[in-house]
């Protein structure tokens, strides 16, 4: 089973307080933080004319994902910390668990943790599932029995497979 969890409109919503909070935690350079408050700052064209930005992050550069990963660095380590097999990239993730009932305890984890970061889990796009019925970044698995006489393998092999296009 997966809880595999997307947050709502992740960059748009990222609060800058929270988020410098934890930047100033880890980098002790004032200069660096400035910097980074003022990237959060920058406003966003919209029909010819910039207009100020309150919350979220600017889209599309290097540096969103990684403040991404700071912003969410404490729900990473609650999870570790609870011994969950998990992957993230930015404002998805997957965590395996063993059971249904596991996941959906875990997802209501996922929601607390969250909420403290005022983020909010999309509920269309986040389920408690078979790890076979969802994607992460466009890849899927999928199950392939191999006879021993074709393979050399007595078992079934698990295979990983994308639906992403080299277009």
């Amino acid at each position: 089973m997966v809880v595999d969890v997307d947050l709502e409109k992740f960059f748009d919503r990222v609060n800058h307080d929270i988020l410098m909070d934890r930047v100033q935690k880890r980098i002790g350079d004032a200069g660096v933080i400035r910097l980074i408050r003022a990237y959060l700052n920058s406003g966003i064209m919209m029909d010819g004319v910039v207009q100020e930005r309150v919350v979220g992050t600017p889209q599309g550069g290097p540096l969103s994902p990684l403040l991404a990963n700071v912003l969410l660095d404490e729900v990473d380590k609650e999870l570790e910390r609870r011994g969950h097999s998990f992957v993230r990239y930015a404002d998805d993730a997957n965590v395996y668990v063993r059971s249904r009932r596991a996941g959906q305890r875990v997802m209501a984890l996922l929601r607390e943790l969250y909420g403290r970061l005022r983020l909010t889990v999309n509920e269309t796009k986040s389920a408690v599932a078979s790890a076979f019925q969802r994607k992460f970044l466009g890849y899927s698995f999928w199950w392939l029995p191999v006879s021993r006489s074709n393979a050399g393998w007595p078992i079934s092999l698990w295979q990983c497979s994308s639906s992403v296009s080299d277009d």
